[in-house]
């Protein structure tokens, strides 16, 4: 949620045209993430967030769109697109595909406690449940192909010893995608700036920029990896886990096939943000008001799920 794109408030209130909003009172820039170029607005009729999608196609979007309106439609708390006059989701601005959300109050929780954690978890569950009625599929962008090209990118970058954490993860990941656990839409990202609380409630979950079509338990495994782990040395904090794990096993009961390769998805997860993250901070785009997230901490999540011991998840 980076602004690489900018726009004016006279850009704006021209694109706004469009649709049946009312008349822009003020455009904010949102000056967090990676992706995309992000703005509150507020109009004299409401609430919103603009999105610019900077590296998404538009035959693509459809897919991330129509996914949050048919979650939003299914009473999951997600951010509804906003139609113009003619339907359509989004249109170009400013030479980007652009669409508007509703914007929804609540905050991020920085350090969560085992009940945010339940939460996410049912709510998560929730999102998976509904999205398997959600007929579109797409290919995860930042799937097995991409970490095996990301490797390579960074390799001048990091250490030999790093390179080789990297390497031989990526060939034990081998395989991944191609296994017959449960899929349908998913989040793909599911981070703690990314869920939005009203007290101990999900008010809700934003940024789908990263949905696509891959296994429910690995999008579990990504949100574990990030709400889950202990300070310092990426280990798991149990409550937490076991917290999340059961609320979400309550509402979508994980397959015996899930429990047993959860040690495996839970290192995937770690893999892809950390060669995400390499990849960002080392071969950045240029844009204003930009930051890239720190490797580090996944560094030390993939470590620390590597020398785990390969267990079922029990429940």
């Amino acid at each position: 949620m980076s602004v690489y794109t900018a726009v004016t408030p006279d850009e704006l209130e021209a694109w706004l045209a469009r649709y049946t909003l009312g008349s822009l009172v003020e455009l904010t820039p949102i000056a967090a993430g990676i992706e995309n170029t992000n703005y509150f607005v507020t109009t004299d009729r409401g609430r919103f967030v603009l999105t610019l999608y900077e590296r998404l196609p538009a035959d693509e979007l459809p897919f991330y769109l129509n996914l949050m309106a048919h979650l939003a439609r299914a009473g999951v708390e997600v951010p509804a697109p906003a139609p113009d006059r003619t339907g359509a989701l989004f249109s170009h601005l400013n030479g980007r595909p652009a669409g508007l959300v509703t914007r929804i109050d609540g905050g991020a929780v920085e350090h969560p406690h085992s009940e945010h954690c339940a939460a996410v978890g049912n709510a998560l569950a929730r999102l998976h449940l509904a999205s398997q009625s959600y007929r579109p599929r797409l290919t995860n962008r930042r799937g097995p192909a991409w970490w095996r090209q990301a490797a390579r990118a960074v390799r001048p970058f990091i250490t030999t010893d790093q390179y080789d954490v990297l390497t031989n993860e990526v060939r034990f990941q081998t395989g991944f995608g191609k296994g017959k656990l449960p899929k349908g839409a998913i989040h793909g990202d599911l981070f703690c700036d990314n869920v939005l609380f009203d007290g101990a409630r999900v008010a809700g979950i934003i940024d789908f920029g990263f949905a696509a079509t891959d296994f429910f338990a690995y999008d579990l495994a990504i949100a574990v990896n990030d709400w889950c782990v202990s300070d310092g040395d990426g280990a798991l904090d149990d409550e937490r886990m076991y917290a999340m794990v059961r609320a979400y096993h309550a509402t979508r009961p994980l397959t015996e096939d899930e429990r047993a390769q959860w040690m495996s998805l839970l290192r995937a997860a770690a893999l892809r943000f950390w060669i995400s993250r390499l990849y960002d901070l080392y071969l950045p785009r240029p844009g204003e008001l930009t930051h890239a997230h720190d490797p580090a901490p996944f560094e030390r999540i993939l470590r620390a799920r590597v020398a785990a011991s390969a267990r079922p998840l029990e429940l």
